[in-house]
């Protein structure tokens, strides 16, 4: 696969097979993106990758705090500027509606938060979580720069393995949860997860203008 197929193949998908991803592919893949521009050549990420058991378990546990209408951790940085307007807003709008329809969350089903929450802490179904951690010391550079180029290295690289990925702010929301499971150290801020595995079936399309050094690896 070329740069440009890669490009043009990558989205964020929502529907994952159970089929396993070899561990050597992860390892391919994220030793490759080591070589990602950043500034400074600070390299400022930590990834850790959760599979197996430890997964399940953090699916268990996240899903458990989605269904009981737990609104997350406190946030450490916002998921979105709180003054959206137009384009930008209408872009949202249109996205999130596509999304969930095609996931069949109707807009009206007053259990709609809690559903969309439990599908991201399913992690769609991935077999393979990616968790992206900066520290807390780093600016807004390293995180909207750095952080941001190195993960789309990471999903285009990917695309090159016939693998599928989807960037999610959402894990922030619990994210004390996932710092236990990854043992994630004090000084360090979690970015997002990415979810990794193969596409099941036909997926829903969402919309493609949306998001998304030290690597850890536990499975089960």
């Amino acid at each position: 696969m070329d740069v440009y197929e890669a490009v043009d193949s990558r989205r964020a998908v929502r529907a994952f097979s159970d089929d396993p991803v070899p561990k050597e592919v992860l390892e391919r893949v994220l030793a490759a993106a080591a070589r990602a521009p950043s500034s400074g050549n600070l390299q400022p990420w930590h990834v850790y990758v959760v599979t197996g058991e430890p997964l399940a378990g953090l699916k268990k546990r996240a899903s458990a705090r989605a269904w009981a209408g737990d609104l997350g951790d406190e946030r450490e940085y916002p998921m979105y500027p709180a003054g959206l307007d137009s384009p930008y807003l209408d872009r949202f709008s249109a996205a999130a509606a596509q999304r969930y329809e095609a996931l069949g969350i109707e807009r009206d089903d007053p259990d709609r938060p809690m559903k969309i929450a439990a599908l991201n802490a399913e992690a769609f179904g991935a077999p393979v979580v990616l968790f992206c951690y900066l520290d807390r010391t780093m600016g807004p550079g390293q995180w909207g720069g750095d952080a941001g180029m190195y993960l789309q290295t990471v999903m285009l690289l990917l695309r090159a393995e016939g693998l599928h990925s989807c960037p999610q702010v959402m894990w922030t929301m619990y994210r004390k949860t996932v710092g236990r499971t990854v043992g994630a150290e004090d000084g360090l801020v979690l970015f997002c997860g990415v979810s990794v595995g193969f596409e099941k079936g036909v997926a829903p399309l969402p919309c493609r203008d949306c998001l998304t050094r030290a690597c850890h690896v536990r499975q089960g």
